[in-house]
Parts: structure tokens; sequence; C-alpha cells
């Protein structure tokens, strides 16, 4: 299967919530099934690189990663656990994962 990645690098095809609860960010245009728990409508992350600034990925902005990905951490992460989730998916951004 080929691999669905979201603007911000992360691979939506690897999500245990992909197909049940979600199709993947572009299929969903930024709203995924866990923004209904952020007080979001759509993605922070989707609206700086696909609505404001027109980017396919993160990958096109010099700021990568920007102070937007170290603001949303998931609250039941360790900080450890969200910088090795920020630099993974810069990995996978720029085609080195």
């Amino acid at each position: 299967m080929e691999k669905d990645i979201s603007c911000c690098g992360c691979i939506c095809s690897e999500c245990a919530e992909y197909q049940k609860n979600c199709t993947g960010c572009w299929a969903v245009k930024g709203k995924p099934y866990w923004i209904q728990y952020v007080d979001e409508d759509v993605c922070p992350e989707y609206i700086c690189c696909v609505t404001q600034h027109g980017y396919r990925t993160c990958a096109e902005c010099e700021k990568l990663p920007c102070e937007l990905w170290y603001q949303l951490k998931d609250p039941s992460q360790t900080d450890e656990e969200h910088e090795a989730g920020i630099r993974e998916r810069v990995k996978v951004l720029r085609g080195e994962a």
C-alpha cells in the first residue's frame, strides 16, 4: 500500500484510525478524527501550510520545524516523546525515513 502522508509529515496510513474514523488529512481537508478533541475546526498545521501558504507540505517552509509544531503537543506525550515525533516527521518530509 502506498503511504498517505499529511502535510506535516504524519503518516496517516500507519495510524490505527486510518480508514476507520479518518481517511487521511488530504481527504478530510485538515479535519482528522482527533480534531474533535482539541477545540479546533481544522488542524492548525494544515491551515498554516496549505491554506495560508499554499504549500503541499511543511517541507516547503524554511522554518521547518516551526514554533507551531512545538506548541501543538499531545498532552498524553512526554516532552521527549513530542520532540522525537517532531524529528521523525521532519525526516519523513525530507525523505530520510
